[in-house]
């Protein structure tokens, strides 16, 4: 008979277990060490036990795939019974996207959600690992509680568990553990049904029948959505195999940096030029970022929410339904939705970037669709990005267009179009990544005291073709429950609208990343359709010459441009 005793198990604490909105991300190394893994899930159970209003705890587990996920799944399934969770709500073989596993949580109204992903980092056994706890709503937990985990694990003695041995991950069904009942599912099938309740799929089947030449393109990057991939686009809309690419989840996306961008999605990129793929798209490792791109035409995580939003209430039948009730982005996205939202008459909000401040917004009934540049798209229907959500969003607009609207529908007419409406935000972003922490911190104090100087404002840049006309730290009040955040990142605003933003980011594992935003506003027909990087080269100058990069850290060139 299987031992069902709750063994306590002595530990110490660790250093360093505090958890961001991304939860907490560390080399795959560091959480393999003895106790490390298991404190950190005991502090969360420790957590959600304080702060919750019943004793029968759901929880919803899995995560994007990567090395040491199953292993952990096994760990958080061992600790939580023993600290009496009533039933887990596990992916089939331990996989669940993170905004399918949003949805699973809200719709089977769970206590939360445990997620092992890093996102968009390297995995494998010399990577990244990430444990990230989500609240009731869908939606990453807020500080007061991940300072509330990180808190518990800097008192922690002892950990609770009990020894199952292998919970059954793989097969799909009820099982009961003693006293804890594990529900395995098939997250896909889920995620799919949510999709259908959204989106207009005999428009778009429609479309795809009368346009069987058009080439859609979706490249999983060996991530979690292959899966979720394959039964929309090939079992749903019947499009052939060969329309997915790299749709077998594995342990370290065979070697790839699993990050939706030019630069990392390169065999997507490369595919798209060399088949002339109409809708070519790509989602990252964990499911929630997503990038859109045709054999003529790259759209900008920018322009990609303002479009969905542009199109949403005409072409979508979920916002047929709700309407649009308010529109967002993060400061450092470009301001293309902002002309939207003037144009809906609808409200506009700019939050620091993080989900979590949209989560607010959704919650409080104001915001409806949203947006980060860092290619992060989503919408109330859960409280995460999603990935194939946005991907899916712009095939249902590229049938509303062609079957409904009568109009041209490549990707590059639809941004044409939209760009003679609103004029174009020219936007892109320098990512300089694990910089020695030591030089970005140096280099990030002299950027903050160059624009509180006082005679910073006025000064020209570019052969006095930009001045500045204000600068400052950004700072957010969120209107939803007044909470205050500041430090977002460094803007400088100069007299023609065009900014320049710096950020240091801490989503990876080791080093800091360093970016700069740069952005600057057109309305000149006649110079709508440029090559982006031609258009904005002399502001990147401007933003090279004030962060003296290649000065504080020797970076001639950014890792990745985007």
């Amino acid at each position: 008979m299987p031992d069902f005793n709750v063994k306590t198990v002595p530990t110490t604490p660790f250093a360093g277990q505090k958890p961001g909105t991304s939860g907490l991300r560390k080399k795959v190394k560091v959480f393999q060490q003895p106790n490390y893994t298991e404190n950190f899930v005991q502090a969360t159970f420790s957590t959600v036990l304080d702060e919750s209003n019943t004793q029968d705890i759901v929880m919803v587990v899995g995560g994007d795939g990567r090395y040491f996920m199953r292993e952990t799944v096994q760990t958080i399934v061992r600790i939580g019974a023993a600290n009496g969770v009533k039933k887990f709500i596990i992916g089939q073989g331990g996989i669940f996207s993170t905004p399918a596993a949003s949805n699973v949580i809200r719709t089977r109204k769970a206590t939360g959600g445990i997620l092992l992903t890093a996102s968009h980092n390297p995995g494998g056994p010399e990577n990244d690992f990430g444990i990230k706890y989500n609240v009731s709503n869908g939606g990453p937990a807020p500080e007061s509680v991940t300072n509330a985990i990180y808190k518990a694990t800097t008192e922690i003695t002892e950990y609770k568990e009990i020894q199952f041995g292998e919970i059954d991950l793989d097969t799909v069904g009820i099982r009961k553990y003693g006293e804890t009942e594990v529900e395995i599912i098939d997250s896909a099938a889920d995620y799919v049904s949510m999709l259908e309740t959204i989106f207009d799929f005999d428009l778009i089947k429609a479309f795809l029948s009368k346009n069987p030449d058009f080439k859609i393109l979706f490249d999983a990057l060996n991530g979690v959505t292959g899966p979720y991939g394959k039964k929309i686009f090939t079992e749903k809309l019947g499009l052939p195999e060969t329309s997915t690419i790299q749709c077998v989840p594995l342990v370290d996306f065979g070697g790839e940096h699993p990050d939706p961008n030019l630069t990392y999605a390169h065999k997507l990129v490369d595919s798209v030029n060399k088949m002339g793929v109409d809708l070519g798209a790509a989602s990252d490792g964990d499911g929630d970022r997503n990038m859109i791109i045709s054999k003529d035409w790259f759209v900008t995580p920018s322009d990609s929410v303002a479009v969905i939003a542009e199109y949403a209430a005409q072409a979508i039948p979920y916002f047929k339904k709700t309407g649009v009730k308010g529109l967002a982005r993060s400061m450092p996205t470009s301001g293309a939705i902002d002309r939207v939202a003037k144009k809906l008459n609808v409200e506009m909000f700019e939050v620091p970037t993080g989900w979590k401040f949209f989560g607010n917004l959704m919650d409080a009934g104001r915001l409806s669709i949203c947006g980060e540049e860092s290619f992060g798209t989503g919408s109330d229907h859960i409280r995460e990005k999603d990935g194939l959500w946005a991907i899916v969003a712009w095939l249902n607009i590229i049938a509303y267009v062609d079957l409904k609207l009568n109009l041209p529908c490549s990707i590059r007419a639809i941004m044409n179009r939209f760009y003679l409406k609103y004029g174009r935000n020219y936007f892109t972003r320098y990512d300089y990544e694990e910089i020695e922490s030591s030089h970005a911190e140096a280099m990030y104090s002299h950027l903050e005291s160059l624009i509180v100087s006082p005679d910073f404002v006025g000064r020209k840049f570019g052969n006095n073709a930009f001045t500045v006309s204000c600068a400052d730290n950004f700072s957010y009040v969120d209107p939803v429950d007044s909470s205050v955040s500041k430090n977002q990142g460094l803007r400088i605003v100069f007299s023609d609208s065009s900014r320049i933003i710096f950020r240091l980011s801490g989503t990876g594992s080791s080093g800091a990343t360093f970016r700069v935003y740069i952005e600057k506003y057109e309305s000149n027909e006649d110079s709508l359709m440029l090559e982006a990087q031609d258009a904005l080269k002399p502001l990147v100058d401007v933003a090279l010459e004030i962060s003296q990069i290649t000065k504080f850290t020797g970076r001639t060139e950014p890792t990745v441009i985007t």
